[in-house]
């Protein structure tokens, strides 16, 4: 049996393990592994970076058909500048490259394409790019697309405190007024849903400073697979793993003929 066949066999296998009222609605996933995956089989790290292009078109497509809305991947964090320029820059042009070659599919999808972080930095051919992308989408409403590109979490927090801290100097807000959900309303992913999952690849076991705020009570699953060779049956059993959760968000669950029994307080 060909590798195609038997990955196929299992996706339909996994497939039917599926509680499609317990999906996911939003999922979050740190793409990791491209450099490590082209060195293992002695390429450059560019074609790990450009394979893991390909494997985020493949969840994207299994996401939707699975019934995710939301889907929020790592692509450059404000630590990545600290990579060899030659890296760097070859990440910059895929991006480009990317938007270019992929975002007509992407809108013929219905698919709106965000993308969340400090985009200044970057080329202004980049910028117009992802500015255009997003103004050819902004009004899909199947699925929605969260690219972090020069993102980090702590800096995301720091960003609406300072932007608070000035609405409250102005006049324009009372101190006392801010709270969660005004907190949560400044944030780059304000007005959507925080993720219920995380994905992690490459058996890495920390988050990365990747969507410190949001990724409050998300459920944590890590895959030893390197990106490059994630693929939909290792989607599959991360949601499967979910859906395995009790999901108790600091409560306790509540069994069966239950009742809070203590020798030194009970009578």
């Amino acid at each position: 049996m060909s590798l195609g066949k038997i990955i196929h066999k299992q996706d339909n296998e996994l497939s039917k393990r599926i509680d499609k009222q317990k999906v996911p609605e939003h999922v979050a996933i740190i793409m990791d592994g491209n450099g490590r995956w082209a060195i293992k089989k002695g390429l450059p790290r560019s074609y790990g970076h450009k394979k893991g292009v390909k494997v985020l078109k493949e969840i994207l497509k299994a996401s939707k058909k699975l019934g995710c809305k939301v889907l929020t991947v790592y692509a450059f964090s404000t630590e990545n500048w600290t990579r060899p320029t030659k890296e760097v820059d070859f990440l910059i042009n895929l991006f480009t490259e990317v938007l270019r070659n992929e975002i007509d599919e992407i809108h013929k999808e219905s698919t709106k394409i965000k993308f969340i972080g400090d985009l200044s930095p970057f080329p202004e051919t980049l910028k117009k790019i992802i500015s255009s992308s997003e103004s050819q989408t902004k009004n899909n409403n199947k699925f929605l697309l969260n690219v972090c590109v020069n993102y980090g979490g702590r800096q995301e927090i720091v960003k609406v405190a300072k932007e608070l801290a000035l609405k409250s100097s102005s006049g324009e807000i009372k101190a006392c007024e801010v709270n969660e959900e005004l907190f949560n309303s400044e944030l780059l992913t304000g007005g959507i849903k925080d993720p219920e999952l995380l994905i992690r690849t490459s058996g890495e076991k920390r988050i990365s400073n990747f969507l410190l705020w949001q990724l409050a009570y998300s459920e944590i699953y890590i895959s030893d697979v390197l990106w490059p060779d994630f693929n939909e049956v290792e989607f599959l059993k991360a949601i499967i793993d979910y859906q395995s959760r009790n999901r108790r968000f600091g409560g306790i669950e509540s069994l069966p003929n239950e009742s809070f029994k203590d020798s030194q307080y009970s009578s």
